[in-house]
């Protein structure tokens, strides 16, 4: 597998050759959704609460005697049986976090990947610097490399001038290679990476 490699006026430069044993097999969608699952868990706020009978005031003192009223014995009116009682077991402020295997992970960005290069949707650029901190700029060079809708932009080490000048484009995430998801690249429809990206990646992932 061969990618082309442009500048950023969207010119062929050169060439950069794929790994077919990443990137050519059969695609593991179950691991791509394990991926997302567990990515979009770890940003749940979390923040949920209620109280239990001992969170909540009052109920100190004993309601009635404990025995001749005919009704049931009770010790607290803030029991879970009693209007304005605690909540049994309720929910707790938690983090919904957890950890899938590095295996999983990789293949999981391996296979989202080879979905993309499939649809022929990832460009391969050179390098992606900015001269000045200028949004428009930046817009216009990702219109020249044929990113139109949500774009993903991925590089070794983002420039700091591109990254000012491209992080408030409407649809456009911009992603360093090391912290690269596959819900990153399953929820962009193009992806603008750099050669150094794409070596990187195959080092990783190989």
């Amino acid at each position: 597998m061969t990618l082309d490699v442009v500048n950023a006026e969207n010119q062929k430069v050169g060439s950069i050759d794929l790994d077919e044993a990443l990137f050519a097999g059969p695609v593991k969608r179950d691991l791509i959704w394990e991926s997302v699952v567990r990515a979009n868990a770890a940003e749940r706020r979390g923040t949920h609460s209620a109280k239990n009978r001992a969170l909540v005031s009052g109920g100190g003192k004993k309601p009635y005697k404990q025995k001749g009223t005919g009704r049931a014995q009770a010790g607290s009116t803030r029991s879970p049986l009693w209007r304005h009682g605690g909540t049994v077991f309720p929910p707790q402020p938690r983090s919904y976090d957890y950890a899938l295997p590095k295996k999983v992970e990789r293949g999981a960005l391996r296979a989202a990947l080879a979905i993309r290069l499939r649809e022929g949707a990832v460009t391969v650029v050179e390098t992606l610097a900015a001269a000045e901190i200028k949004t428009k700029a930046a817009s216009d060079l990702l219109k020249r490399l044929g990113a139109t809708g949500k774009t993903l932009v991925v590089d070794v080490q983002l420039d700091e001038k591109f990254l000012l000048s491209a992080r408030n484009i409407a649809k456009v995430a911009l992603v360093p290679s090391g912290k690269l998801t596959a819900r990153d690249v399953m929820d962009a429809t193009r992806i603008v990476t750099t050669r150094a990206a794409v070596e990187r990646l195959q080092e990783v992932l190989g």
